[in-house]
């Protein structure tokens, strides 16, 4: 794995909106086949950036250009009076895929999840999704025993 080192990582931004909105809609297609609607996802993006208790995003800059991203939402668990961090919308650009930006984003937000008292990490993939769940098991992510299910509303 080749690091690059002028590679920064850091919080997204309000001006990020657009880079992010891009990932997210190539993301979509890619991992799910879903085409999204780009105001959607900008109005996403933007509710995210502005609101500090929906989560946030992590985004890795090469030369003043986005190239990976990841985002955390944040959930409550009574059980152990802590938060749990979901890591969502990861997305590397493909010229710099295998090259260490989701372990150089991961490895910030396990950092970030130490220093905040947070539980664990948790996050999901497409059942589909092959490439991303290899990669997460590869790092050493464990498949949960949950099931997911959603109700349309």
């Amino acid at each position: 794995m080749t690091f690059f080192f002028s590679m920064k990582i850091r919080t997204a931004r309000k001006r990020d909106a657009e880079a992010i909105t891009a990932q997210n809609v190539t993301l979509a297609m890619e991992s799910e086949h879903i085409s999204l609607t780009h105001a959607t996802v900008l109005a996403g993006v933007n509710a995210l950036l502005s609101d500090k208790k929906k989560g946030f995003y992590l985004v890795a800059e090469e030369n003043k250009t986005i190239v990976g991203q990841l985002m955390i939402t944040v959930e409550w668990s009574d059980w152990r009076n802590k938060s749990i961090w979901w890591v969502q919308s990861v997305f590397v650009q493909k010229p710099w895929r295998k090259q260490g930006v989701f372990t150089t984003l991961l490895d910030e937000v396990k950092e970030m999840a130490r220093q905040q008292d947070v539980a664990f990490l948790r996050l999901y993939a497409h059942q589909n999704n092959t490439s991303a769940r290899e990669v997460y098991e590869l790092i050493g992510w464990h498949q949960d025993p949950y099931v997911v299910y959603h109700f349309p509303l």
